[in-house]
């Protein structure tokens, strides 16, 4: 097989965490972060208190670059109205890409992406 399908693949917790960003609100039973850090989590990447017990998965990451935000998907048990504004969430380090990753190439240093490609006919919108 190719490895399993949805739900909580449970890495066990990090060696180390690091700070992510604060708790903003709730929204439709998901967690807002704020990002405190100038690094981009990994969709999916798994989100921890502190102590590092699983709170969830990183959902969508939106916001400007200088300023931004993700949706986190809480782990079963976990309430995401059960967390107060500000609380500082984590995340294992090795799952944050650099922010330069995001950002236009400067010097017209040309870099092989992964993926690519343009969209076909009929394409979204």
């Amino acid at each position: 097989g190719f490895g399993g399908r949805g739900g909580f693949r449970d890495e066990g917790p990090p060696d180390s965490v690091i700070p992510l960003g604060s708790f903003s609100h709730a929204c439709e039973g998901d967690m807002i972060l704020k990002h405190s850090i100038d690094r981009v989590p990994h969709f999916n990447a798994p989100i921890y208190l502190e102590n590092k017990s699983l709170v969830g998965k990183v959902d969508e990451i939106f916001g400007k670059i200088t300023e931004a935000m993700c949706s986190v998907k809480p782990a079963e048990g976990i309430q995401a109205v059960s967390f107060n504004q500000g609380d500082t969430l984590y995340i294992n380090p090795e799952k944050l890409l650099p922010l330069q990753r995001f950002l236009p190439e400067a010097g017209g240093a040309r870099g092989g992406g992964r993926g690519g490609g343009g969209g076909g006919p009929g394409g979204e919108g």
